[in-house]
Formats: C-alpha cells, structure tokens, sequence
C-alpha cells in the first residue's frame, strides 16, 4: 500500500522553497558564465517552478525507494529527464524555439538533457529525500499554521498573477511574431512596435536570458525559409494530432488488453479506465506521450527507440501506479509476483515490453494513424475534436467520482449529499465490479490538516 507521507499544505510549501533554491542555483550558474546578474526564470518572481516541481515528483513518486539509495537515484535520474524533457518539448511548441542545448555534449538526448545534468537529478532525488525534506518541514512547522495559509494564499496568487502576465506575453509574442513576419524590410521599425505594444520588461529579460527568444532573430530565421502553409489537418505532431491518438490509442488499448487477457486467463474481463466505453486511459496517455517525446527521432535506429521506450514506458507505469493510489484509493495492477519488478509497480519484462511498443509504434502504427487523421476534412477536424474531448472529459470526471464513492463505500462511508446519493444509484458495487475487476482498493491514510500537528515521519 501506498503512504503518502505529507500533507498539501507541506507539499505546496515545499514546491515554492525548492522553486526558489532552484532560481538561487539558475542565477548563481549564469552569474559565473556571463559575469553578471541574469534572471534565468520565465517569471518575474524568484522561483523556478520547474524545480519545485521535480522536487515535489521526487517528494510524491520515490518515497518509498528511499530505503533503496540506487533504485532512489536512478528514479530521480528518469524522473527529472523525463521533466525535463516535457518542460522543453513544451516551451518549444510554445515559441518556437529552443531555450537550453545541450548538444555539444558528447552523449545525451538531443540537446535537452546530458548525462552530468542526470547525475545532478539522481543526487538532488536523494539529497531531497535524505537531508532537504526533514530540514524544511522542520522549519515550515516553526511557522503557525494559519500563518502559513494566509502566506500560501498570498503567495501562490502573486504566482498566479505573475504566471497569467507571462502567458499574456507569450500570446502577444506570437501574434506580433506572425504579424510582422512578413515585413523584414525594416527589422528595427518590427522590433519597436512589438516592444511598445508589450507594455512589460518580461519580453526584454527573457531575450537578455535565452538570445534564442530574440525577436528580431526569429523574424530574421522566417524571412530566410517561409513555413509551408498548412494543407491537411493536424499536420505533424501538434496538439490535435496528440488528440486524436489519445483517443485511438484508448480505444485499441483496451481492445488488446482485454484479448490478452482472455488468451491469458481463459475468460474475457474489462480493461476499461471509464465508466462509458472501451477506453484504456493509461494506453491513451501513453500513445500520446510516446508521439511527443519521441516524435522527432522516429528515425532513429530500433535500438535507440527501443532504449528510451523502455526508459519512458516504465517512468510512465510507475508514475500511474502511484497516482492511482493516491486519487482513487485503489491498484488497478500488481506485478508482485512477476521477477524483477519494483513496489509491484513495474517489472523489467513489461519495461522491454514498453521499448518494443515504441519500436512498433514509431516505426508502423504511428506512421499508418497519422495519415488516418490527416484524412478528417480540415473544416470539421478542429470542431469534432474538441467536442470529443469535451466527451472524454466529461466521461473521465464520472469515472473518477464514480470510483472515489466506490472506495468510500467499501469503507463503510454513508452518501452525504445528493450526488454521492446518485452516483450510488447508478454505479452500485456490482457495475464497478465489472468495470473495474482487477482493481484493489487500498487504505488510504488520512492526513492531518493542520500544519501545528502534522508530523513528517522521513
């Protein structure tokens, strides 16, 4: 079973002091390569979130490793990679340009990650877990609980604030950036008037921190080579082609399983993540994550794919497993009794099963669903997609209520209002039974709410 050892509010708080630890460490870095103070953070604020967050991923997903100092490491090695790699991918598709490379490194992943960097996230992974965890926690109990709320209040809607003005730039950013595009005649009449319609310094100080961003350098770069206008739909791997595999992958996900299972077992059971329909979430994810993350080295060699895949797909099923417990209460596998597994979580046999699927998927599946899509007429392919992914949403949300009331009643909880009251009149135990065969409910332990009396029990 799993413990989660801290309380929200112990976690939030540990997000923003890791997030400020991590801008500390950014500034110092830039400070000693380029000789002066540079804010290396996309917000305006003193925090790198991206370290909070991999702080708090450690906090949450590699707990109970930490008697286990390798498999801790290495988990925190993976973990941060695959942080990483997101975080990069992400901001990325969001400007179009890269923000760190690393590709002057003799071995890494194409320029977001480099083994040093790995290293670094292995021992941070321990030294989080080991020696920050028990000080901070320490320190936050110093402060009285309803003085830590209000401060997180404040705090977190300063952070707010300052990551809507953010988005806010980026929106302008791009709009200018294709506005102007075409008028390369007079590059620093463009670079005026989209520094005049931006009212803030966060455009100029992102430029000063990644050159990269420079506006008059991305305006140069498509005055040289014009994007091809695009003629199908969801063209590459952008947002609804990551959609619809989303769906399909949910769909034949579940259809494989539930065969696999049958041929397996001998009798046919649901493999369904929801309540309405074939849909596997997990394999959805999963399609969709293996298309982001590797989709530009689908021409690497079946090795190479196979490698990360297996890599990424283990990450990925520990990652569910855990949230799986922590949300709904329940395990909905175990690969206890499997060699070479970890927590029951993963095993080694299903991780290469993980590096032959993103072979498999990379080199035939992908490639054959891709232009699948890319056949839905361009006038009703954005229009019927969101209103599948209202759908689906909607369909995730049920499903979510419908087995947290499971997990209540199996604890003996009386409904105690007029939804918990429906959802026991349509998903009785006997319909999630069926939905829901292989699932275990766990104990879920309950957390003190008050930071005077919560106890970190590192």
């Amino acid at each position: 079973m799993y413990n989660l050892q801290y309380t929200y509010y112990e976690l939030i708080w540990l997000f923003l002091i890791y997030s400020l630890i991590g801008w500390c460490a950014g500034v110092a870095v830039a400070a000693v390569k380029r000789k002066k103070f540079i804010n290396t953070g996309v917000l305006n604020l003193p925090v790198c979130p991206v370290y909070g967050i991999s702080a708090v991923a450690y906090t949450v997903f590699l707990s109970e490793l930490k008697e286990y100092p390798l498999f801790l490491f290495l988990g925190g090695m993976v973990l941060s990679a695959v942080l990483t790699v997101i975080t990069g991918i992400v901001l990325q598709q969001i400007f179009h340009r890269e923000w760190w490379d690393y590709s002057k490194y003799r071995i890494g992943f194409h320029g977001y990650i480099t083994v040093p960097l790995l290293l670094f996230f292995g021992a941070a992974a321990i030294f989080v877990l080991w020696v920050g965890n028990p000080l901070l926690l320490q320190l936050i109990h110093l402060m009285p609980y309803s003085m830590g709320k209000v401060n997180l209040i404040v705090i977190m809607s300063l952070l707010g604030l300052d990551l809507l003005s953010a988005l806010a730039v980026v929106g302008k950013w791009r709009s200018y950036i294709k506005r102007m595009s075409g008028m390369t005649d007079n590059m620093q009449k463009v670079s005026e008037t989209f520094g005049n319609a931006i009212t803030s310094a966060i455009q100029k100080r992102l430029e000063r921190s990644y050159p990269n961003l420079s506006t008059e350098k991305i305006l140069q770069e498509k005055s040289r080579k014009q994007p091809a206008e695009e003629k199908k739909f969801a063209e590459g791997s952008g947002f609804y082609k990551l959609v619809w595999l989303f769906l399909i992958g949910s769909f034949f996900g579940d259809l494989v399983e539930t065969v696999f299972c049958r041929i397996t077992m001998g009798w046919w059971m649901s493999r369904s993540s929801v309540v309405y329909g074939p849909f596997s979430i997990v394999w959805g994810f999963a399609c969709a994550l293996l298309t982001a993350l590797m989709y530009r080295y689908r021409n690497k060699s079946d090795r190479y794919l196979f490698f990360y895949g297996t890599i990424v797909g283990g990450t990925y099923e520990y990652v569910c497993s855990v949230l799986a417990e922590i949300v709904f209460g329940a395990k909905f596998w175990d690969y206890s009794k499997i060699p070479f597994n970890l927590g029951g979580r993963v095993n080694l046999l299903y991780c290469f099963f993980w590096g032959i699927v993103a072979v498999l998927w990379l080199k035939g599946i992908y490639p054959l669903l891709s232009k699948w899509i890319e056949k839905i007429p361009k006038k009703i392919g954005p229009v019927l997609t969101w209103v599948l992914i209202v759908l689906m949403t909607v369909n995730m949300a049920i499903s979510a209520l419908a087995l947290d009331r499971y997990s209540k009643r199996q604890r003996g909880v009386e409904a105690g209002n007029s939804i918990e009251l429906l959802l026991d009149e349509h998903f009785p135990d006997e319909r999630m039974m069926r939905v829901y065969p292989k699932a275990k409910l766990v104990d879920k332990q309950p957390k003190a709410e008050n930071g005077d009396n919560a106890k970190s029990r590192d």
